[in-house]
């Protein structure tokens, strides 16, 4: 049994994740093309952030239904209305998806959450998403440097972020 659409634009939908899910959540986590860029969580993890009242874990379908990536976020009961990107990871890559899932969950954010700010990090090597980002409106609001330990060497995070006025501007203009 699938859950509701909590919302959708002209060609993707989201739902909020159900257990039956997780095979594929962790089967696109560990894609050769993710691992690099999205940190790999257990089982148990993903059913904490699908639980948790103050996170919001979907699935990003195509209208016909097909999974094609899904999303986390963070700090739904945030005192400063701020709310994190905490993950996104598109299954489906080079199709305009991201660009199109991070559009959305931005009017989702603003428009049913009332959020003042939704922040995000990337990793600084990651050049696809970050172009992603920016073309939605965030922007680079500082980084932290080798906070990340991967094996024996360490990597940096940029934390991009957006507010609730620049992407009204953004989606009037």
């Amino acid at each position: 049994m699938d859950s509701e659409v909590l919302i959708q634009s002209r060609s993707i939908q989201f739902r909020k994740t159900i257990l039956a899910d997780l095979d594929y959540v962790i089967k696109a986590e560990n894609d050769e093309q993710s691992r690099k860029f999205v940190a790999q969580w257990t089982r148990e993890k993903h059913i904490e952030a699908i639980e948790r009242r103050d996170q919001l874990h979907v699935v990003i379908e195509d209208l016909a239904g097909v999974k094609i990536g899904y999303m986390i976020l963070a700090g739904l009961t945030n005192d400063n209305d701020c709310i994190e990107l905490t993950r996104i990871n598109i299954s489906h890559k080079g199709q305009g998806y991201g660009k199109q899932a991070i559009r959305l969950i931005q009017k989702y954010v603003f428009h049913h959450l009332n959020a003042h700010r939704l922040w995000l990090d990337v990793k600084d090597f990651n050049d696809r998403a970050k172009h992603v980002y920016e073309s939605n409106g965030f922007i680079a609001e500082g980084l932290l440097r080798e906070c990340i330990k991967k094996n024996d060497t360490y990597e940096s995070l940029i934390i991009m972020g957006i507010l609730r006025d620049e992407f009204l501007k953004l989606t009037e203009g």
